[in-house]
C-alpha cells in the first residue's frame, strides 16, 4: 500500500477493478481517460454518499505512480500548505473539497494549486457531493475554472448493483457472497452502500474467527446474536471460501 502525504494512506481494497459502475459508466470511463499515460485536465466526480466518490478517487491514486490523495475532511484543520508541492504529482486527486469552500485562504491555494497543474499538463481529479457551480466556492475566477472541468455525476447502486458490488468486495476479501445473502443483508438492514460495507468487514472478521462460510444462519447469529436461529457448529463444518 502506497504512502501517502501527510500519513494519509490508502485502502488497500480501493481498485479499479472492484468499483461495480451501475449506472455511472461514462463516469468510470472520463476518470480512466484521466489516468490514462496520455491523460491530462481536471475531473469532477460528485454524488451523494455511498455512491463511490471515495472508492475511485483512492482506486485512481492507486493506479497512478506518484499520486497524492487528499482527503479535506481530514485534512482541512492544517491549512492549503498540506498541498505545497503537490502539482509535482502524477495526479492529485482531492476529496470533499466542498469542505473547505468559501475559506479564503484554501480557495487561493486551491487556485493556485489550480494554475500550477494546468501549467504544467498536469492531472487533477476532485470529488464532492455537488456539482462545482453548487459547491459554494466565493473566489470567482476558482469558481470559473473549477465549473470548466470535465463533470459527472455518480449514481448510487440500484438493488441488483448493490448485491453485485457486495459479491466483488467478498472476493476481493477471499470470501464467496452467495446472491441469496447478500439478498438477505439488504432486506434486513439500510440499502446504502456504506452500510453494507461496514457489514461485509464484520463478517470477514467473524467468518474468519469461527471458520464459516457467509451461509445465512450463519449471518443471522453473527449479527444478531439474540437470533433464535443459532448457527451450526463449527466442529467438522466447512470452512469459509476463500481464494
Amino acid at each position: 500500500m502506497r504512502q501517502l502525504p501527510l500519513g494519509v494512506r490508502l485502502s488497500d481494497r480501493a481498485r479499479l477493478s472492484s468499483f461495480v459502475p451501475g449506472a455511472n459508466v461514462e463516469a468510470l470511463a472520463a476518470l480512466n481517460a484521466l489516468i490514462a499515460p496520455d491523460g491530462a485536465g481536471t475531473l469532477w466526480l460528485w454524488g451523494p454518499a455511498g455512491s463511490g466518490r471515495s472508492h475511485l478517487l483512492q482506486a485512481a491514486c492507486a493506479a497512478v505512480n506518484g499520486a497524492g490523495y487528499f482527503p479535506l475532511e481530514e485534512l482541512a484543520a492544517l491549512g492549503p500548505d498540506c498541498l505545497a508541492g503537490a502539482s509535482g504529482l502524477g495526479l492529485v486527486a482531492i476529496d470533499d473539497v466542498e469542505r473547505v469552500a468559501g475559506q479564503a485562504d484554501w480557495e487561493r491555494g486551491l487556485l493556485f494549486l489550480y494554475r500550477e497543474i494546468e501549467a504544467a499538463g498536469g492531472r487533477l481529479l476532485i470529488a464532492a457531493s455537488s456539482a462545482p457551480r453548487h459547491a459554494g466556492f466565493a473566489l470567482p475566477d476558482l469558481a470559473s475554472r473549477l465549473a470548466a472541468a470535465t463533470v459527472h455525476a455518480l449514481q448510487p447502486l440500484d438493488d441488483a448493483g448493490q448485491r453485485e458490488a457486495l459479491r466483488v468486495r467478498a472476493a476481493v476479501r477471499g470470501l464467496e457472497l452467495p446472491e441469496e445473502t447478500a439478498s438477505y443483508l439488504q432486506r434486513r438492514h439500510p440499502r446504502d452502500m456504506p452500510t453494507l460495507l461496514a457489514l461485509l468487514e464484520r463478517l470477514d472478521v467473524e467468518a474468519l474467527s469461527a471458520q464459516r462460510r457467509l451461509t445465512i444462519p450463519f449471518i443471522r447469529q453473527a449479527l444478531d446474536p439474540a437470533s433464535d436461529a443459532p448457527p451450526a457448529s463449527p466442529r467438522g463444518g466447512p470452512g469459509p471460501a476463500r481464494g
